[in-house]
């Protein structure tokens, strides 16, 4: 039998953990893998990116999980600095830079991500950054150490958030810009309020329902300050927080299908739905919201190394599905807390629920023990039925990861009342006695049954 050739484009999260487990799956002597990086670092985390602006991680390397010669040591070629520059699958070919051709049997695009742009003038000047790459990272650290003093932040989302924070932290005046009308539009407005509220008390400038309409330049083409139909607001250095686009552009020349939210269209095994020799995963491609069934593009580590296993194990000969996603995800900003997962209201009602919510504040300790915080958990549950939706958490620290119970529960498809009466843990120094997942859950259940 002959050797059959594994070709990945992008050598981060998706594309090495497909690559590593299809190694698990089948020798060299089976299959060669080559991986295809345009950039020179490989398996590195861009979600540390802001912590190491932000000075909490000291040493950029600290963020490269893994070398090019601990894969080489897996019998994983890793081309850094080549370019994929095309995608020929009448030939199965990838063309690389210098118009080199190289087949395969089976490709894996994982060509991840992009930071949303808005077609405003002056996006492309001097001084605006992207958080996506150590190139960007590195960047914003040289404008900070040339005398940077002021930050205008583009987005209220994840990465906006952290970025305020990161800035300020570096001892710039940092003001968030935004469309909406709240920060965190993940959320729900009264849960959105809070966090707004809360950057507002650590002196961050929270500029509301004001889209960018340019990006003001200096003389030398220099980011000078930021234009929106109310003011502008001046900037040494303007950073997009405006989330996370799918990176197409091979995929769609190429001409693989896409789907409706613009990534790439896969199946759950992360085949390609009109190519089944390619597979695609991570940022570039779509998955399915585990409650609705909807289409939906999620940009996490989490599902990228997640799908990046799926696309591998098939490849490798063992069945696979990934199983979609209820968009979890949490951040912070200061001392808050900030997690969400499953529906949020909106989308509740655009997915046609007939749904109740209840909101409940309560302490993320024993309130006599040291250190207790606030704590406010919104939950969301179908009328009638009792089935978990959708939950929110805005609190102080030790309030964000108790979303991970929810999402959880949200999976198994609990009901409140069978998670009102869960056996979770209890010390004074982590909870009170009844934690505030479960007083959520509680009051739900009540409510839903008179």
């Amino acid at each position: 039998m002959s050797r059959e050739r594994l070709v990945v484009i992008g050598g981060d999260a998706a594309g090495l953990s497909a690559a590593s487990q299809a190694r698990r799956l089948r020798p060299s002597e089976d299959l060669e893998i080559v991986v295809l990086e345009q950039g020179p670092e490989i398996s590195y985390s861009a979600c540390g990116i802001p912590y190491w602006i932000g000075g909490l991680v000291s040493d950029r390397d600290r963020l490269l999980a893994r070398t090019p010669a601990e894969f080489a040591a897996k019998d994983i070629t890793i081309r850094a600095d080549t370019r994929a520059e095309g995608i020929d699958l009448a030939a199965g070919e990838v063309v690389a830079a210098g118009d080199e051709r190289l087949g395969y049997d089976n490709l894996v695009v994982a060509t991840g991500g992009r930071p949303l742009r808005p077609k405003v003038p002056g996006l492309d000047a001097d001084g605006v950054y992207g958080v996506h790459r150590l190139a960007d990272g590195a960047d914003i650290r040289a404008a900070i150490a040339a005398g940077a003093t002021r930050a205008v932040v583009l987005g209220g989302g994840y990465i906006g958030l952290e970025m305020a924070e990161v800035l300020q932290t570096r001892g710039l005046h940092v003001t968030v810009v935004l469309a909406d009308p709240l920060p965190m539009a993940q959320l729900d407005d009264d849960m959105g309020e809070r966090v707004c509220a809360a950057m507002c008390d650590m002196g961050i400038d929270v500029q509301t329902g004001q889209p960018v309409r340019e990006i003001e330049v200096d003389a030398d083409g220099s980011v000078r300050a930021v234009r929106t139909d109310t003011g502008s607001y001046l900037a040494d250095l303007v950073v997009l927080g405006l989330g996370m686009g799918p990176e197409v552009a091979l995929a769609r020349e190429a001409g693989l299908q896409l789907g409706a939210t613009g990534a790439i269209d896969v199946r759950q095994t992360q085949r390609s739905r009109s190519h089944p020799e390619v597979f695609a995963a991570g940022d570039c491609s779509q998955t399915l919201h585990r409650l609705t069934g909807e289409a939906i593009h999620v940009a996490l580590g989490t599902h990228a190394n997640k799908q990046g296993r799926v696309a591998g194990s098939v490849i490798g000969g063992r069945p696979a599905r990934f199983a979609g996603v209820l968009g979890t995800a949490m951040t912070k900003v200061g001392d808050l807390e900030v997690a969400r997962t499953g529906l949020c209201t909106t989308q509740a009602e655009d997915g046609g629920y007939d749904f109740r919510t209840e909101l409940i504040e309560s302490s993320t300790r024993a309130g006599y023990y040291p250190g207790a915080s606030p704590i406010h958990v919104k939950l969301i549950t179908e009328r009638g039925s009792g089935v978990l939706l959708g939950a929110q958490v805005v609190g102080g620290p030790g309030s964000g990861k108790r979303i991970d119970v929810f999402a959880t529960a949200i999976w198994a498809g609990m009901t409140a009342e069978e998670l009102s009466g869960s056996d979770l843990s209890y010390a004074p120094p982590f909870s009170p006695t009844y934690d505030p997942v479960v007083v959520a859950a509680r009051v739900a259940s009540r409510v839903e049954h008179g």
